[in-house]
């Protein structure tokens, strides 16, 4: 029997190609297979992989995944400068590779967790509860984020090896399933911290918690809580509310702990990229990317000193704008002006001291303090304005988010989910007259583990900015809440477009865009998106079933809204 566990072990390990720990043994084993004897092998190789795989995916799907979509959508990072390849407008344009790209992610995922679950399983080749129980968990996150950005997707049929073609489930059945699959979790845990001794602990190869059960359970008890509060309103959610007092009640909480992926140099950047790998070597200035200005006027206008962490001074200098001719091109002629006076009020509103020089009515050049302010780019520049929209004029991320260099280990880990996520998430669930939470004092603490994470002091913003003091309506608490959660879950682009896509705010990203002259409006006329169009290939596999989800939940276009949003 154990020599059949060990070829399935090898077998898989050939699968999985990139399943690589951090730890020294299983780097071992790496450079020997032949050195795994049978009394080595376990499930918790495969564990490594299901925890990055998701958050750090491959260049090719973090760069079409995160940046292209969801990092832009949440309004945390923009395209669309005078050096980049496209204007600002690319993905609210539907693209069948890009959308693609980012719905093979999802399948090839379901792959890894899948597979840890089954070894793990009863009557698994590596049957242990407790660590199906850490595979349920990543599974509920893995699923959230699955439907977030789709909605409807197969779950309940998924994996069954006699469904073929498995069918969509509504996004209220897949919210209901997770709850109850981080119940199970939890209650498997109990009090246990660790899921066995030797080869049966997770030990190292868990790079999230180190195998620290404990802390497993107050994750799951954490993520709980978010999907239930994003449930909650929702048709039908009747659930929301129970699963909401329950977490409550538990008091179990990540309060001094996040889950966070640091990056690690032993995992090949081909299969788990960062902001480093694709900032340094994926295209000049073609490639790379700007903040946004809703982020930087946050963060600049109440004086947080997590700015200098999050953005770096706009590069600034001379530089020459010059009028396109009436005759080469008169709608742009007629439109300079206008472009102009508009990239005018973006210093103003910067406080930015600086010069126009006009040369008649065609050149105008801009002198600009070098290095000096912090100026973000707005979000969905379209293509007619593209040419003024200099590089010079905008904040770049800041070397801790995108590197010295692409191997560069000292930048910003992948967020997972945050201490400071869950403290947000408790204020609001005390606004909403959920327990007996002090919002104001959950709210605080929110916002001190936030900066904590950039080890920034928080102290003088949270005695002075207005942004950090919930005295208004519940209404206008609960905007102070979603923004600061917002800002928190900076380059976490799923989960702070799905912040907006519930809660509405920030507002100058939910509202849209409606000027053409200024942004590009996209296939969904200026609206903001509320989800991805179905790849390619799920209507060419599974295309019956595709055809019932969109029936029950709308067109099939990136403006209809998911369930939780109606």
């Amino acid at each position: 029997m154990k020599n059949n566990i060990l070829k399935y072990l090898l077998v898989l390990l050939v699968f999985a190609g990139t399943i690589t720990s951090c730890t020294k043994d299983f780097n071992e084993i790496n450079k020997n297979p032949n050195a795994i004897l049978p009394d080595e092998a376990s499930a918790r190789y495969f564990l490594t992989k299901a925890e990055y795989k998701l958050y750090a995916s491959s260049r090719y799907t973090y760069w079409r995944g995160n940046l292209i979509h969801a990092d832009r959508y949440a309004g945390y990072f923009c395209f669309g400068n005078s050096g980049s390849w496209w204007n600002d407008e690319l993905g609210y344009k539907f693209h069948g590779g890009y959308t693609g790209a980012t719905w093979g992610l999802y399948g090839d995922y379901f792959g890894v967790i899948n597979t840890f679950l089954k070894l793990t399983q009863q009557g698994g080749d590596f049957e242990n509860p407790l660590m199906e129980a850490v595979g349920k968990i990543l599974k509920s996150l893995y699923y959230q984020q699955y439907t977030d950005v789709f909605g409807e997707v197969p779950y309940s049929e998924a994996g069954d090896p006699d469904i073929k073609l498995p069918k969509f489930d509504t996004q209220k059945d897949i919210y209901q399933g997770l709850i109850n699959e981080l119940n199970e979790a939890m209650a498997t845990i109990g009090d246990a911290t660790v899921t066995g001794t030797g080869v049966d602990d997770l030990g190292s190869n868990d790079v999230l918690f180190g195998g620290d059960l404990q802390k497993w359970k107050k994750f799951a008890n954490s993520a709980k809580l978010r999907i239930a509060l994003r449930a909650y309103g929702a048709p039908g959610a009747d659930f929301a509310e129970t699963a909401i007092n329950e977490c409550i009640s538990s008091g179990q909480f990540m309060e001094d702990f996040s889950a966070v992926l640091k990056k690690d140099n032993s995992i090949s950047q081909w299969n788990s990229s960062s902001y480093a790998d694709i900032w340094h070597r994926f295209g000049g200035k073609g490639s790379k990317w700007k903040v946004s200005q809703t982020m930087i006027n946050y963060l600049r206008d109440y004086n947080d000193p997590r700015l200098e962490k999050y953005a770096d001074p706009i590069p600034g200098g001379d530089i020459s704008l010059k009028r396109p001719s009436k005759k080469d091109n008169e709608e742009a002629f007629n439109k300079f002006p206008k472009r102009l006076d508009f990239i005018k009020s973006l210093f103003d509103e910067a406080k930015v001291e600086y010069s126009v020089e006009n040369v008649g009515d065609t050149i105008f050049n801009l002198s600009i303090p070098e290095n000096t302010y912090y100026v973000g780019q707005p979000t969905r520049l379209g293509s007619g304005i593209k040419s003024l929209a200099k590089w010079e004029f905008f904040s770049s991320p800041d070397l801790y988010i995108i590197g010295f260099d692409p191997d560069d280990n000292n930048i910003a880990p992948e967020i997972i989910m945050t201490a400071a996520e869950t403290y947000f998430l408790r204020a609001e669930a005390a606004i909403r007259g959920f327990g007996a939470g002090d919002a104001q004092e959950l709210f605080t603490k929110g916002i001190e583990a936030a900066m904590s994470l950039y080890d920034v002091d928080g102290s003088d913003y949270l005695a002075n900015a207005d942004l950090a003091q919930l005295n208004g309506t519940d209404e206008e608490n609960l905007e102070k809440i979603a923004i600061q959660r917002w800002i928190a879950s900076y380059t976490d682009g799923f989960e702070g477009w799905a912040d907006v896509r519930k809660s509405g705010y920030p507002k100058a990203l939910s509202q849209g865009v409606s000027d053409p002259d200024i942004y590009g409006l996209g296939d969904i006329d200026g609206d903001y998106p509320t989800r991805m169009q179905y790849a390619g290939s799920a209507y060419n596999l599974n295309g019956a079933h595709v055809d019932e989800a969109v029936a029950r939940q709308g067109a099939d276009k990136q403006n209809t809204p998911l369930w939780w949003q109606k």
